[in-house]
């Protein structure tokens, strides 16, 4: 099972999270990342990131990495989205 945990942070608080999960063991890990985060950002009402080359690599190396307001096209009334790997 893969599941992926969003979290929105605001002064150093979460004020947001959610877990998605995915069970279909045919996609590649990469869809089931961008189908997460596409759910994640539905539930939190929000546009979905871009992804920087920093961004990429950071996911890379710690199945972990944030979103600023620079990320996102639209203005955002948070500090950052980030998200993680929490189970493969």
């Amino acid at each position: 099972m893969f599941r992926l945990w969003g979290k929105i942070f605001k002064d150093t608080r979460l004020i947001k999270d959610t877990v998605i999960c995915d069970d279909d063991s045919e996609k590649s890990r990469t869809k089931k990342i961008f189908d997460a985060l596409s759910q994640i950002c539905i539930e939190f009402d929000l546009s979905e990131p871009i992804w920087f080359d920093s961004t990429i690599k950071d996911f890379q190396i710690h199945d972990k990495t944030r979103f600023t307001s620079e990320n996102f096209i639209d203005s955002i009334d948070f500090d950052f989205l980030e998200i993680q790997v929490i189970e493969e």
